[in-house]
């Protein structure tokens, strides 16, 4: 249904440090970049982030929140170990959400323009 989401970030430089870091976990890549925008996926930009003064007030009560599908686990991890060493911060560990359903597992972090962000992965059902 979607085919692509854009926000504006106030840092395009730290901006690219943090998403490199957070999405390359999860096997995402910049694949179009300037001093002005940045655009992220795996074969075609799906996420871009553009240069602004005043980015998007996106606190728990806006609503607003980006999840981005991860291989596994370890990519879940690997995202919000990423996300909080380049100045993102905690927002859920990683783990299963059964709340969200039986094998929903996610990571939760806040970039450091304070979009709410998640990685998620279905676990594997177990054989009987």
């Amino acid at each position: 249904m979607i085919d692509h989401l854009s926000f504006g970030v106030t840092d395009i430089a730290r901006s690219r440090l943090f998403y490199d870091g957070a999405l390359g976990a999860l096997g995402y890549r910049m694949l179009s970049g300037d001093d002005r925008a940045l655009g992220y996926g795996a074969d075609e930009p799906v996420l871009w982030l553009y240069k602004t003064s005043r980015a998007v007030q996106s606190g728990p009560e806006s609503g607003l929140h980006v999840a981005f599908k991860a291989a596994d686990r370890d990519a879940v991890a690997a995202f919000h170990r990423q996300a909080l060493q380049l100045g993102g911060h905690d927002n859920g560990v990683p783990g299963l959400r059964s709340s969200y359903g039986p094998s929903y597992y996610a990571a939760f972090a806040i970039d450091p323009d304070g979009y709410r962000l998640e990685a998620h992965c279905e676990l594997a059902k177990a054989t009987p």
